[in-house]
């Protein structure tokens, strides 16, 4: 039996690292495209890249960029992939409030260019595009499911249902294997500094060190559908193992706000939240979304797929990660 091959674009981002991971344990040649060779020492995947048993043998890593679709379809064509995992772009819907035009071009121009390379190649190739629940932006009901009507309220969102939208008119209109992952709030140690979770995590076991006296945060009241993003990953895998590609809502289907996030980071490191935690109103987004909760029942139903690790546990793995990099 011939060997799986599956391209990953963003592979050193956190999904990237992990997916790479588990497809690697899968028997998978693992092809990626990295923007920046000069970082892989310090990206997530820098453990694979060091292993001499895997680098350009069993993982191969492009150099490349989005806005050369003609070095794209270069690699592309010679890797000839079976799957692909299209993971990459710009990840921050506060941030594409201030770069629209970059950040629409790196999501959906980049999911449209390399649509239309698959589109030529000679042998079908499974496509995943890695949405978010940031297309629903106000939805009018919650849960949202696959049927939930998109409206996004950032032009992160929009761009992530331009591309999602142009992954389905691919799978109509040409009969290309393409589909959607929805992705809702996945977390895990190797998320970046950005994100709330991380940020919090890491005030926590820099406080309890006496490295930072106050952690400064926005509304504690939102709330998010807050999962463990290896889960996701596999979920990702599971829906490209299916003869008829679809597309899913990937999510715990369970919401839980800011402050218990910070209660159960502060918990872990034996402190009462509130004696450090000030409010900064500058830091309140404008474009808060109706509270994105996920239905999973599809997933579960078909796939097989479920979140396996409980939100307190989730924040615990993340403190416990930060208290190991100072000690």
């Amino acid at each position: 039996m011939a060997t799986p091959r599956a391209f990953i674009t963003g592979i050193t981002g956190q999904d990237g690292s992990y997916l790479t991971e588990l497809l690697l344990e899968k028997g998978y040649e693992v092809h990626g495209l990295v923007h920046r060779p000069d970082a892989l020492p310090a990206s997530n995947i820098r453990h694979l890249v060091a292993d001499a048993t895997l680098l350009n043998k069993r993982l191969f890593l492009h150099n490349g960029a989005f806005e050369d679709a003609t070095h794209l379809r270069r690699i592309i064509s010679k890797a000839k992939p079976n799957e692909f995992y299209h993971l990459a772009g710009q990840s921050s819907p506060r941030l594409s409030l201030e770069l629209p035009e970059s950040t629409v071009d790196s999501i959906g121009m980049a999911t449209l260019r390399l649509l239309e390379i698959l589109r030529d190649l000679p042998e079908p190739t499974k496509f995943l595009y890695a949405s978010s629940s940031e297309v629903f932006g106000s939805p009018p009901h919650s849960p949202q499911d696959e049927s939930t009507p998109l409206n996004p309220t950032t032009p992160y969102g929009a761009a992530k249902a331009f591309s999602e939208h142009m992954a389905r008119i691919y799978r109509i209109a040409y009969q290309l294997p393409t589909c959607s992952a929805i992705l809702y709030n996945h977390e895990s140690p190797r998320r970046s500094s950005g994100f709330v979770t991380i940020k919090i995590a890491r005030a926590a076991a820099r406080i309890k060190k006496g490295l930072q006296q106050q952690l400064v945060l926005g509304s504690l009241t939102g709330r998010r559908d807050w999962g463990w993003a290896p889960d996701y990953v596999r979920g990702m895998w599971l829906m490209l193992q299916e003869k008829n590609v679809d597309d899913f809502v990937l999510a715990t289907g369970q919401l839980h706000s800011v402050e218990e996030l910070v209660d159960f980071a502060f918990q872990g490191v034996g402190l009462n939240w509130r004696d450090y935690v000030k409010f900064d109103q500058a830091l309140v987004n404008s474009n808060e979304p109706v509270a994105p909760c996920g239905n999973p029942a599809k997933a579960r139903a078909v796939l097989g797929w479920e979140n396996t690790v409980p939100f307190k546990d989730m924040i615990a793995r993340l403190v416990e990660s930060e208290l190991q990099k100072l000690s």
